[in-house]
């Protein structure tokens, strides 16, 4: 029996209109990217583990895919010396042994390892965009793939919050051209380990900020009950938990948390990382005033991001009027290149996810109507003479940048009329022999029904009628 043709969970096929749409992200990205001045770079699919293991926590760790070993990786492994006490097999263990390399998880991490490895070819600060699919082991669900997109911008090498602010506006610019609604929501690391030194557990933040962070899909109730698991006590949670619920504007909220961690909390405890963390984040947002930007901007102080990297400045962007998870992110991290042996080279990236701004893009209908086809302009197919009639003027057309087709086929008009209409092909040209003779051809716009004649060498009037 044929075996039925199928992809693995978590991955998806792309056809031509879903390409097109993807292109059509991309594109409009780089575009806002460049004029920032970001410059394009790729990295391989695949790294070192050694260069992916212990940047992502405990849980990106476990989603990170690993590749075996060329050849018959388990040639002499020695099955027995991987047996753990209750027999079963350490495959942890076993794992690490014959695998060597996995596929990346992120962008950013690559970034800090390309940046390391080629430092002495860079200027700095150096600003890269990336656009390439990443890969996590995870439970597939809405929104959620094993293989998708990043669309990343960072600049490495500046402390500079005019680095930040220029992300926000990155953001800002991009979803106004994608006419898309969302808020931006703003926090600060440095805050967040202010919050486990008032409440007592300076070596937790790892274990509050991966629990807060979960705020949005589990609730605070199990956000708490999350914390206690992982070995706060309820004094600690007290003091965290009206920071999780409080209100008011960025100047409100930075007030607030001001007086908490100068000694106003219940632990009475002072925090100076909490604090640069406030002073950072009122710096950003007095530029972020200054400049204008038109999307909304929050301070959310549950805002952690899973990941162990980032140092101060974080950020998220949800869709205001479709339900999905957040569709960018990112953050400011200063010891990412110290692991590799460059250290005191701070950095600041954003990352838009391709896939659930596709999804969301397609569910609010904005992607443009012109997105759908490539092809602008088809000829239709009368024979024999019509065709080396028309052959020229559509070489014409394509060496100016046009996109045109000629019917391969002397099909009926209708199956021909058909096939533009299901490739959204906006103008026909039905040109026979009495075009021909007037050294004519035929255009008609398949939206409006207005039909015209231009003469074949009129290639400006040809263009003119197309994109009017």
């Amino acid at each position: 029996m044929a075996q039925k043709p199928s992809i693995p969970k978590g991955t998806r096929d792309f056809g031509p209109a879903e390409m097109a749409g993807r292109n059509y992200i991309f594109d409009t990205i780089k575009s806002v990217f460049r004029t920032y001045g970001y410059m394009p770079i790729e990295t391989p699919s695949m790294e070192n583990l050694s260069t992916l293991l212990g940047k992502y926590g405990e849980e990106g760790d476990k989603l990170l895919f690993r590749i075996l070993n060329s050849g018959d990786a388990f040639s002499g492994v020695d099955i027995g010396g991987f047996m753990d006490g209750d027999g079963g097999i350490d495959g942890r263990a076993l794992t690490s042994r014959v695998c060597e390399k996995g596929l990346r998880y992120d962008l950013t991490v690559p970034f800090a390892r390309f940046v390391v490895q080629h430092q002495n070819e860079l200027v700095f600060p150096f600003k890269r965009y990336q656009i390439q699919p990443v890969w996590r082991a995870d439970r597939p669900q809405k929104g959620r793939y094993r293989e998708f997109y990043q669309c990343d911008a960072d600049v490495i090498g500046s402390r500079s919050l005019l680095n930040e602010l220029e992300l926000v506006q990155i953001v800002d610019r991009v979803f106004s051209l994608f006419d898309v609604a969302v808020l931006i929501k703003v926090n600060n690391r440095k805050v967040l380990s202010g919050l486990a030194e008032i409440a007592g557990f300076p070596d937790k933040v790892v274990d509050i900020t991966v629990a807060i962070d979960k705020i949005d899909k589990i609730g605070l109730e199990a956000v708490e009950a999350e914390m206690r698991e992982r070995g706060l006590t309820d004094a600690a949670i007290a003091v965290i938990e009206p920071v999780l619920t409080l209100k008011g504007n960025s100047s409100e909220k930075i007030a607030a948390m001001r007086a908490l961690m100068s000694g106003g909390s219940a632990s009475g405890l002072v925090s100076e990382t909490g604090l640069k963390g406030l002073d950072e984040l009122d710096e950003l947002f007095g530029l972020i005033g200054a400049a204008g930007i038109s999307r909304e901007v929050e301070m959310d102080l549950s805002l952690a991001r899973g990941l162990n990297y980032y140092t101060g400045a974080i950020f998220e962007v949800k869709a205001v009027d479709f339900q999905i998870g957040s569709i960018c992110g990112g953050g400011r991290y200063d010891n990412l290149t110290g692991i590799f042996g460059l250290p005191d080279m701070s950095g600041v990236g954003i990352s838009f996810g391709a896939d659930r701004i596709y999804d969301v893009l397609k569910g609010l209908d904005k992607f443009p109507k012109e997105v759908t086809s490539s092809t602008r302009l088809l000829f239709a197919n009368m024979g024999t003479d019509e065709l080396k009639y028309i052959l020229p003027v559509a070489r014409a057309l394509r060496e100016a940048g046009v996109s045109c087709e000629i019917y391969a086929d002397t099909a009926k008009l209708k199956k021909q009329f058909d096939y533009a209409a299901k490739k959204h092909v906006p103008f026909i040209s039905i040109t026979g022999a009495e075009e021909i003779s007037r050294n004519v051809v035929n255009l008609k716009n398949l939206a409006t029904g207005e039909q015209v004649s231009v003469p074949s060498s009129d290639l400006n009037g040809i263009i003119s009628f197309l994109f009017a």
